[in-house]
This record gives C-alpha cells, structure tokens and sequence, in this order.
C-alpha cells in the first residue's frame, strides 16, 4: 500500500502542537524557580519582560507579591541613619571635671539654738520654761553651752547651765564630758557630767548624762525625742523626760529612786527652718519620796499644762 506524500507532515504537525502546552507549562515553573533575567533583544522580540530587580529581604522572587511573605521590619534602612561616634562627642558626655571651683564646708563652725521658750498654763499654776544650747568645733570635737530652766508664778524654780566637751564615736554617736552648775534651787551646787548623746535607729534623739558630786551623790537624766512630719513644714515631736537620783536631798526636794519624768506633745509650724512657733501639752509627776517633798510643800506631784512657744536656731 502506497503512503500518500503529505500524511507524515500532518502527523508531525499534530505532534508538535500536542506537545506545546507542556513546554509552556515547564517553562513558566522554570522561570517562577529561577527568574533569569530578561536581555533588552528578547524584550524587544517580545519574547519576556522586564522585571524589577526584588530586593534582597529574604522572600523568593514573586512570593511577595502573591502574598506568601512580608520583609522583614528590622532589615529595612532606617529613615535617619545615626551619624558616627566623634573625639567631640565623647568629650561632651565625659567632661572633665575641674575641682578648683568646688567649695567645701568650714572645718569649724558654730550654731546656737533655743529648742524651747515657751509660756504654759497649769491646773495649778502659770509661767515659763526655756531650754537652748550654743556648739563650736567640727565634726570629730565640739564644746557646748546649754542651759534651762523654769518660773512659776513669778519665782524661778531651777536654772542650770552646763559645759560640755563632745567627741564623735560612732555615726551618729557622741561621747560627752564636763561640768553642771545648778543656780536654783538652793542651794547652788556644781557636778562633774558623763555620758553620751546621738541618733538611735528610726532617728530618735537620745542622751543619756550622769552628774556626780555633792557629796558623792548621782543624778541622771535620760531624754527621747522624735520628729514626725506631717507635711514639710508641719512636725508633731513627742518628748520624754526621766530624772533618776541615788539619794535622797531634802534641802532641794527630791528622793532617791526615779525623781521625775515629763512628757509632751508639741505641734510646730516651721515658717522657715530657723523659725517655728509651736503649741502643746505637757504631763509632768514626781515619783516615791520626790512626791512625799512637793506635798509636804503644798505642791502638787503631778500636773498637766498646755504650752505655747517658739523654736529658733541661727
């Protein structure tokens, strides 16, 4: 049987249509894979086009935009790149410090302070009561002058003044020494004083002084006080007295045993911190034989008065 002439082409010609599709299809997959890039003459043959380069962020070429992935934040430039560290720079964050203007406390210096004078009205009595001190020296040695004392009903009732030397410790501790001198009541008497005085935790102020002499007899006195402070300006200070003798002394009215204690409440206003009006009240009683001596005398042992005063340091 004769094969006519033009039955091979036509079956090639099928073939080669059937067999198109295919390539297209491996071909779009190998551009998807590999992205080659497009030259100007099959651009202009119309064969491919031109791609924008992507950037280098990470994401396959055409997965971006697809959707299938989104660059990083933190490896895109910033918008204003942070300028390079300079010698200037660092000279103005790291200064060098000239301690020729630096000015430095007195190596002495000296305070006086009146911590009480104030007027108080009593269920039995009226009258006034002031204590103060005046220190030199620095922060190791100080030499104080204090005294105190109180009237009632125009009488001086005691006055005592007191030299004392003081030497720093501890923090916050001072060792003291000196001497006591009573002018009323009397009659007058002078005592060698021994103790100490400072700062207790939570900023209590405490001192704590013996006086010996008249005969070989001791007296201490203990004292506590606290400043609150309900606002900047506003202080609430409790106080606690205690007087403790090792004989009894008729001639000035007190016992042996615990002699005295006093305790008071004072509200002062500090219209600056060297000047600060106060108000109060004060329970003062005498105990064992001290007692025994104020009635015998028609006083009272024990007695509550209101205060008013002013607190001043210069």
């Amino acid at each position: 049987m004769r094969i006519p002439p033009r039955l091979p082409l036509l079956s090639c010609a099928i073939a080669l249509a059937l067999a198109m599709p295919a390539r297209a299809q491996h071909a779009g997959h190998a551009r998807h894979a590999s992205s080659p890039a497009c030259t100007a003459e099959h651009a202009a043959m119309g064969h491919c086009t031109p791609e924008a380069t992507p950037p280098d962020d990470g994401c396959p070429p055409g997965h971006a935009a697809m959707g299938h992935c989104t660059p990083a934040r933190g490896e895109q430039a910033p918008r204003e790149p942070i300028p390079p560290l300079t010698d200037e720079d660092r000279a103005a964050a790291f200064p060098v410090l000239s301690h020729a203007g630096m000015a430095h406390g007195p190596a002495i210096y000296g305070r006086v302070k009146l911590d009480r004078l104030e007027a108080w009205d009593g269920r039995h009595a009226r009258g006034q009561s002031w204590e103060g001190s005046a220190s030199i020296g620095g922060d190791i040695h100080r030499l104080w002058l204090r005294g105190s004392g109180h009237r009632e009903s125009g009488r001086t009732g005691s006055s005592s003044a007191e030299l004392r030397w003081s030497r720093a410790v501890a923090r916050w501790w001072d060792v003291v020494a000196g001497v006591r001198h009573d002018f009323r009541p009397a009659p007058s008497r002078t005592r060698a004083a021994v103790g100490v005085q400072g700062i207790a935790p939570y900023l209590f102020e405490v001192s704590a002084v013996a006086y010996v002499g008249d005969g070989g007899g001791v007296s201490a006195k203990l004292e506590a006080e606290y400043d609150m402070r309900l606002s900047n300006r506003l202080i609430l200070q409790p106080l606690l007295e205690v007087e403790l003798e090792s004989k009894d002394d008729p001639r000035r009215g007190t016992g042996s045993g615990l002699s005295k204690a006093e305790a008071g409440l004072r509200l002062r206003y500090e219209v600056t911190r060297r000047f600060a009006p106060y108000v109060g009240v004060v329970h003062e009683r005498s105990f064992g034989q001290t007692a025994r001596f104020h009635e015998a005398d028609g006083e009272a042992s024990r007695d509550t008065r209101m205060v008013a005063g002013v607190r001043i340091w210069f």
